[in-house]
C-alpha cells in the first residue's frame, strides 16, 4: 500500500471546513473515486488491447491494470515526453 499526505495551510484548513463536515473523509473519498474512474479506463484498454491481440483478458481488476503496465498498453503519465515547443 502506498501512503501521501497532504498539508493545508490553516487558512485552508479553515475554508475547507466551512464546505465539509471532515476534511479527511472528502480527501479519501474524491482521491478513492479518481482512482476508481482510472481503473475503469485502464481495464477497458487492456480488454480492448486483449481482444486485439488474442491475448487472453484477466480475471480481475488487478491483474488487468498489471497487464496494461506490463505490455505498456497504459504508462505512467510522468513518463510521456511533453510536446515539443515550436
Amino acid at each position: 500500500m502506498v501512503s501521501y499526505t497532504v498539508d493545508l495551510t490553516n487558512t485552508e484548513n479553515k475554508a475547507f471546513s466551512a464546505y465539509t463536515v471532515s476534511q479527511q473523509e472528502w480527501i479519501d473519498n474524491v482521491t478513492h473515486d479518481r482512482c476508481r474512474i482510472a481503473i475503469n479506463a485502464v481495464c477497458k484498454i487492456c480488454v480492448d488491447k486483449c481482444l486485439e491481440t488474442g491475448t487472453p483478458i484477466p480475471n480481475s481488476r488487478e491483474e488487468m491494470v498489471d497487464l496494461a503496465f506490463a505490455e505498456g498498453w497504459v504508462v505512467p503519465l510522468a513518463d510521456v515526453p511533453p510536446p515539443p515547443t515550436e
